[in-house]
């Protein structure tokens, strides 16, 4: 399973967010039907633009919760001093993606960032690393 982590400024356009997708897609060569969800923090839940790029992509878009995002955000591999200002975590995109993914879960690279946008990838950790 791929988990993709969308940050973004307030009033992102569904079209940001996919072409922003589209470019994390390219970057870390994933396909669509590689993606199993979207995620984003619960705190941008009325954030039209995500809901709709979602929508248009056909993936669930999980919300994810404050306490979720910073313990995964422990494994980010990007910093924003900025994003620690407002949302407490090194990288959006990336701790909501290993937030989704699960705890041994991995990015698969770092962020990409296009405009007001950014995108992380993380993959579940494999079933047998799961249970040993």
């Amino acid at each position: 399973m791929i988990v993709a982590g969308i940050g973004s400024r307030r009033g992102v356009t569904a079209e940001e967010v996919c072409a922003a997708l589209r470019g994390a897609m390219e970057r870390h060569g994933v396909k669509l039907c590689d993606i199993s969800l979207m995620a984003t923090p619960a705190a941008k839940g009325s954030e039209a633009g995500i809901i709709k790029a979602a929508l248009d992509l056909g993936l669930l878009l999980v919300m994810v919760p404050q306490r979720q995002l910073e313990a995964a955000g422990t494994r980010a591999m990007t910093h924003s001093e900025r994003v620690v200002a407002l949302m407490g975590v090194p990288s959006v995109a990336e701790a909501s993606a290993l937030a989704v993914a699960g705890r041994r879960s991995a990015l698969i690279g770092p962020r990409y960032v296009l405009g007001p946008v950014t995108c992380a990838f993380a993959r579940e950790a494999e079933k047998e690393a799961q249970t040993s």
